[in-house]
């Protein structure tokens, strides 16, 4: 697999069929990631509309913007350059109209998908989601996280440009790149994993471990290509398995105390993938769990579950992602069940084990 250069993008964007071209950004990567540079410079001869978007959550409100101002301009392409909030907009403005009932839709995961609106391409201005490869996408809903799931959200492209990463502020790189190790750690254990996703996962892990922290610590177009790279096997690999219980307890710690994706996912990884692992009696999973855990250990060269949470506690301490909650100002005992009922339970099915609201209570609580 291989990244792509800017005269990729231009070449593209320079087809004849392109004539107006609605671009859904960030206010602040575009600018830093140098995508505006490009956009507001290089391309010429095409009617461009600009939309940035101002939640930092994708959220019902600004997506109904954001179908309005697409369906008023009548675009031949849509372009997504940004992070995964910015794609999600894009893929799910792309295939859902505007309707009385569109909420109601989202909450009962019964939206009726029919066809694309018109062409969509994606540039991600962060090495994490892999958005840019999954049939998925999330939006809020009175702070609550729901999934649309279809292929039509599949982007018809998208481009891996190196360069567009290497400027972003190391907290948005330490968030999204832990989010693309999760999503791999995660699909190796879902059950829904196949021979397909564990291969997307494992070359994705062995490009990851290498170069994640040389990416936030010393950023280049070399490592910003691995982990573009890493990001997008991630982002292949659990569009067929789907995530677990990290990313499912993660969303209620975004929508109520401004925690990013990926630092949310980190805040209690190692003691869910331990949980999984003590109770791997107790899989109900087609496959063997004990050796898909057995495959991480050698991926990440330990020898047992404890020694695979001390390394990622040490790679969550070298990104500077912080898991005490104290100092995050999160106090559990009062928020508790706001955060229980806010939790993903599409994704906690997904967990090799069963676990309920008392289990990751406990399991959270371990931080406290």
């Amino acid at each position: 697999m291989t990244v792509n250069k800017i005269e990729d993008l231009k070449k593209f964007i320079d087809d004849k069929s392109f004539k107006k071209i609605f671009i859904l950004c960030g206010k602040k990567s575009f600018i830093t990631s140098g995508a505006e540079n490009f956009f507001k410079k290089d391309i010429k001869q095409k009617e461009i509309k600009f939309f940035y978007k101002n939640s930092d959550l994708p959220i019902l409100e600004e997506l109904i913007e954001i179908i309005k101002d697409i369906r008023n301009f009548e675009p031949n392409l849509i372009l997504a350059v940004g992070g995964g909030a910015v794609i999600d907009y894009a893929k799910i403005a792309n295939v859902v109209d505007i309707r009385p009932d569109l909420a109601d839709l989202i909450i009962n995961y019964s939206y009726p998908f029919k066809k694309k609106y018109t062409n969509l391409a994606v540039i991600p201005t962060t090495a994490g989601s892999g958005a840019e490869v999954t049939s998925n996408a999330v939006i809020y809903v009175d702070g609550i996280k729901y999934s649309f799931e279809s292929e039509l959200l599949l982007p018809d492209n998208f481009f891996l440009i190196p360069e567009f990463l290497v400027s972003a502020p190391k907290k948005i790189k330490a968030s999204a790149g832990f989010d693309a190790i999760a999503q791999a750690l995660e699909s190796l254990i879902s059950k829904k994993s196949n021979t397909k996703s564990i291969e997307y996962a494992r070359q994705s892990l062995k490009i990851s471990t290498k170069s994640f922290i040389s990416f936030l610590d010393d950023s280049n177009e070399i490592n910003a290509a691995e982990m573009s790279i890493a990001s997008n096997l991630a982002g292949k690999a659990i569009s067929i398995s789907k995530t677990t219980a990290p990313h499912a307890t993660s969303y209620p710690f975004t929508s109520l105390f401004n925690i990013s994706h990926g630092h949310a996912v980190s805040l209690f990884f190692e003691n869910f993938f331990k949980f999984n692992f003590d109770n791997f009696h107790k899989s109900d999973a087609l496959f063997d769990l004990k050796k898909r855990y057995d495959l991480i250990f050698k991926i990440f060269e330990v020898e047992n579950i404890n020694d695979f949470s001390l390394k990622i506690s040490s790679i969550k301490k070298k990104a500077n992602l912080e898991d005490d909650l104290s100092k995050l100002n999160i106090d559990l005992k009062n928020s508790s069940e706001k955060i229980i009922n806010g939790i993903n339970l599409l994704r906690l099915g997904n967990n090799p084990v069963k676990i309920d609201g008392k289990d990751i209570y406990n399991i959270i609580s371990k931080k406290n």
